[in-house]
């Protein structure tokens, strides 16, 4: 099926090791283009898009497991079996996945930065709130200050101009995909289990994933080092290339030897055209240990199914404060616990309805008993569940109907005033 592929592109000889570069959010295999000339001297460089980037298929993804598991569809297409891995934020998370689920693939890690937990849910899902309702185009006018120093940017703008229609051009469905996906991404607990040599990359002026992240993969992969590279932002490999390529080529030239495909070069993979010249990059390959043995099992959590979907559709904010309220004085903790293990873990994890439609019934419900201060939690929740403001609007409109005009003038001050919050752009 061609959705569980990648769309891909191959540069450097048919013999050589097999290096896979992965992008960051937002952009496409072009952010590695200033590498390539160099590095596909010595590997066979596979270069993937994330899907709806850099025109691929829409198919959206909702998990890091699930591009992860993408990926290595590709390279099963392709046979390569063993192979070095350097991936950019999000392809750097997809990295960490390969290295903790398949750990007999992976020969050697680069992570670019990176971090084991990106931000916060809360954040990367009012992202995909503000893409829904507004577009890409907030993403795109933000993404040279979050992605190249200050001083870089105005030197080039042909490359600022380069990165702000990366972003235009992905389809809106994948990227609040890859959001969700960030959202949900968390392997700090796990750091511990990645075993193969890591080198951990970052700009010293990162200021999404910057050294304090990095400091942390470091800490927690038992096999790993930190590279600080000096005058470089979000995209180190696009502002300072010549740094970021030796690096690579020192920390995987210990694998080169014995990670070989011998498989043939695909073609009619179409180019697109960026400011920097294209290059060509090196791969990686190698015989793979055998798997570690599965954890041993531990007792299941009641509350577990039922806070998950509960912090998936409120937020860990909102969860995060009310668990606190009933911690603070133990009068609601029996409540909050009722409520957890069966409003979200029974009845919300039901597969009967999506959850844009339960959405939708709790709204109508909620404005029918005019309990406003949840109407504002759930209106918060119906956009990261993919409401637009204006269904619901009409949702409300209806209610006016069948709830009456004052139950619905009230709950269209409640809704609007966390429309417009959850909405507007960051300044």
């Amino acid at each position: 099926m061609p959705h569980r592929t990648l769309q891909y592109r191959i540069d450097g000889p048919d013999d050589a090791p097999v290096l896979i570069l992965g992008p960051s959010l937002g952009t496409t295999w072009h952010m590695w283009d200033r590498q390539i000339a160099e590095v596909s001297q010595e590997w066979r460089v596979l270069r993937y898009d994330l899907p709806g980037h850099g025109g691929a298929p829409a198919h959206p993804a909702h998990s890091v497991g699930e591009l992860a598991d993408r990926l290595l569809a590709t390279l099963d297409e392709l046979g390569i079996h063993r192979f070095g891995y350097a991936g950019c934020a999000i392809a750097g998370a997809i990295g960490i996945d390969l290295a903790l689920r398949h750990p007999q693939r992976l020969a050697s890690l680069a992570l670019v930065s990176a971090s084991p937990r990106f931000g916060t849910a809360d954040e990367f899902r009012r992202r995909g709130v503000v893409v829904r309702t507004n577009g890409l185009d907030p993403m795109a006018r933000s993404a040279p200050e979050s992605w190249f120093t200050q001083n870089f940017a105005a030197a080039q703008p042909a490359i600022v101009e380069w990165a702000v229609t990366m972003v235009r051009t992905t389809d809106p469905g994948c990227y609040i995909a890859a959001c969700e996906a960030l959202a949900a991404f968390d392997a700090r607990a796990e750091l511990g289990r990645v075993g193969v040599p890591t080198l951990v990359l970052v700009g010293s002026e990162d200021q999404i994933t910057g050294p304090a992240e990095a400091r942390t993969l470091v800490a927690g992969i038992p096999d790993a080092r930190l590279a600080l590279v000096p005058g470089a932002s979000h995209l180190a490999p696009v502002e300072q290339p010549a740094a970021v390529t030796d690096l690579l080529l020192r920390h995987f030239a210990g694998v080169a030897q014995d990670t070989h495909s011998g498989i043939p070069v695909p073609t009619g993979v179409p180019a697109q055209p960026v400011p920097a010249g294209s290059v060509p990059v090196a791969p990686i390959a190698e015989i793979a240990p055998a798997a570690p043995p599965p954890p041993p099992e531990t007792p299941a959590d009641p509350l577990g199914p039922g806070t998950r979907i509960r912090r998936e559709v409120l937020g860990d904010a909102h969860v995060d404060r009310v668990t606190a309220e009933a911690g603070t004085d133990g009068f609601t903790a029996d409540f909050q616990s009722l409520v957890t293990r069966y409003a979200w873990g029974e009845v919300w994890a039901r597969d009967g309805l999506d959850r844009r439609t339960r959405s939708a019934v709790t709204l109508a419900a909620l404005v029918a008993g005019g309990h406003r201060r949840e109407l504002a939690v759930h209106t918060r929740a119906a956009l990261r569940n993919g409401l637009t403001p204006d269904e619901i609007r009409e949702i409300l409109l209806h209610t006016a109907v069948y709830c009456g005009i004052p139950a619905a003038n009230a709950a269209f001050a409640v809704a609007g005033e966390v429309i417009r919050e959850e909405t507007a752009p960051s300044p």
